[in-house]
């Protein structure tokens, strides 16, 4: 994607739901570091929401092509159960609204690419989307 769209996408996005969606995630991850137990959940949350804020440009890819091994299935699975429903319901009811104009369909596609991330975050890592490697997989 052209940088010049990206950047003008990431400000529709910043205005139209981008901050208050990462704020909702900076949130979720001082609640968790807070909890000391789950500090792993509280990171990741902060890396959504880094994400959250600015996604054109970058993608989701696996940390690992194997994934992300037992630590990450087990913590995924109870993210999954605690947080990650309510957050990709909370993103479908979100894009919603962005379906409706023109101008807004990349950014409800935007927020629709956010739901995988946020049901099982553990093991995947943001990079540029024009730095994926072969060795990694898109998630």
């Amino acid at each position: 994607m052209n940088s010049m769209v990206s950047l003008i996408l990431n400000v529709i996005w910043l205005v139209f739901g981008g901050l208050w969606l990462a704020l909702g995630y900076f949130l979720a991850g001082i609640i968790c570091c807070l909890l000391i137990i789950t500090i792993p959940f509280g990171i990741a949350s902060f890396r959504i929401g880094v994400y959250a804020l600015w996604p054109f440009g970058r993608t989701i890819v696996d940390r690992s092509p194997r994934g992300g091994g037992l630590f990450s299935a087990v913590g995924n699975v109870i993210w999954l159960l605690v947080a990650g429903i309510w957050i990709a319901i909370g993103h479908v009811l979100t894009a919603i609204p962005m379906f409706v104009s023109i101008i807004g369909i990349p950014l409800g596609i935007a927020n629709l690419k956010l739901i995988p991330v946020s049901l099982m975050p553990l093991g995947k890592v943001i990079v540029p989307s024009r730095a994926v490697l072969p060795t990694y997989r898109h998630a």
